[in-house]
């Protein structure tokens, strides 16, 4: 398999010295493997660019990896696409591991950075899980040179960055504090006023009491597990006080009929949160997104010994979340009761983790031509 690779490699720094005599134009790619769209972030960085600078033009390269021989031969021409792009632009954004940005010497006119596609972080990844069951071989991730290749690493705030040093093993004077651009529509009253228009109109019932919109984290082969907590949360909550609007990872492809509770799938848990009065998750990201939105912040840790002997984790969690760690339905049941919730720790945790600026797409865009122009 090391001498196929090799071959490989070799194969494409061959095509990229090609590629490389082309000029660069004014044009900014963007790389993704998280799905096979723009994400919100691109989407607001990209139209935000053409605003600033319309002499310049973007390119969206999104497409997950599919491990079928099918999705690899499509994900190497895919890879030509990207070799073409990067050899012909001033700057390359990615929110993921690029194989072409990290493998590839590139023109020393290149910017790239990389913009991680998460606000903070919670698991552990990358070079901080190498030789671990959920993470890459130290052999093939040297000899891919994974997550190489960066000029600038952007952290949501100081906190994010020992994280990202780590995973990545990047230089940490080289990680940047400017938080994605989606967080600033988490500032703008018209656009949650919006989101919660829609949410309304699809699900009425919401006006008539208290909205909890539980978001757990994906648990992979877990799913009965997670079934019978879910059951247990439902038991203990008072719903004719609350209603309970479950979020499930995408890749859970998890729903339910439960006539007690609203299971979504059409909404964003981003745009699900501008209608929660609070918060229920475990160890998922999208306690930072609550944070900003200064929505309470409940942990409901059923398979917390059973998480944690599994997952390693860059935070202290009974220390540093935000908010009551409950190990049962009843016990999360209690603390929704109690009067007292303790904002000033809320506070603190986004300040340590996400520095809010109101500006997020507009500074990173300035950043950008900061160095290209």
């Amino acid at each position: 398999m090391k001498p196929l690779i090799k071959t490989a490699i070799a194969f494409l720094h061959l095509i990229y010295a090609i590629l490389k005599i082309f000029p660069a134009k004014k044009k900014i790619v963007f790389l993704s493997r998280q799905a096979n769209a723009p994400s919100l972030d691109f989407q607001m960085l990209s139209e935000r660019i053409l605003q600033m600078h319309p002499d310049y033009r973007t390119v969206m390269l999104c497409r997950m990896l599919q491990k079928t021989p099918k999705g690899m031969a499509g994900y190497c021409f895919h890879m030509l696409r990207q070799m073409y792009h990067l050899a012909t632009s001033r700057a390359a954004i990615l929110d993921s591991y690029c194989i072409p940005i990290s493998l590839l010497k590139h023109k020393k006119t290149l910017l790239v950075i990389q913009m991680w596609h998460s606000v903070g972080t919670m698991k552990k990844f990358g070079y901080s899980i190498l030789d671990q069951p959920e993470g890459s071989s130290s052999e093939i991730a040297h000899l891919m040179k994974m997550h190489h290749g960066y000029d600038y690493v952007l952290a949501a705030g100081e906190g994010y960055k020992d994280h990202l040093a780590e995973g990545f093993c990047f230089d940490r004077s080289r990680i940047l504090t400017y938080p994605l651009p989606r967080l600033e529509l988490l500032q703008d009253p018209a656009y949650i006023s919006d989101c919660r228009r829609k949410i309304t109109a699809a699900y009425p019932v919401i006006q008539q009491k208290k909205n909890l919109v539980y978001v757990p984290t994906f648990r992979k082969g877990e799913d009965a597990a997670f079934r019978q907590a879910l059951n247990d949360l439902i038991e203990a909550i008072d719903l004719t006080a609350y209603n309970l609007i479950v979020k499930a990872h995408p890749l859970a492809e998890f729903n339910s009929s439960d006539p007690r509770i609203i299971c979504d799938t059409e909404y964003s848990s981003m745009e699900m949160l501008c209608v929660a009065n609070a918060v229920i998750s475990d160890y998922s990201c999208i306690i930072y997104e609550a944070a900003v939105l200064k929505k309470p912040l409940y942990f409901y840790t059923y398979d917390y010994a059973q998480y944690m002997s599994k997952r390693d984790i860059y935070i202290d969690y009974k220390k540093e979340m935000p908010g009551p760690i409950c190990d049962t339905a009843t016990e999360l049941a209690q603390a929704l009761s109690a009067k007292y919730y303790d904002y000033v720790k809320l506070e603190q945790f986004l300040n340590r983790y996400v520095e809010v600026t109101g500006n997020e797409t507009e500074n990173i865009v300035n950043l950008i031509f900061d160095h290209i122009s």
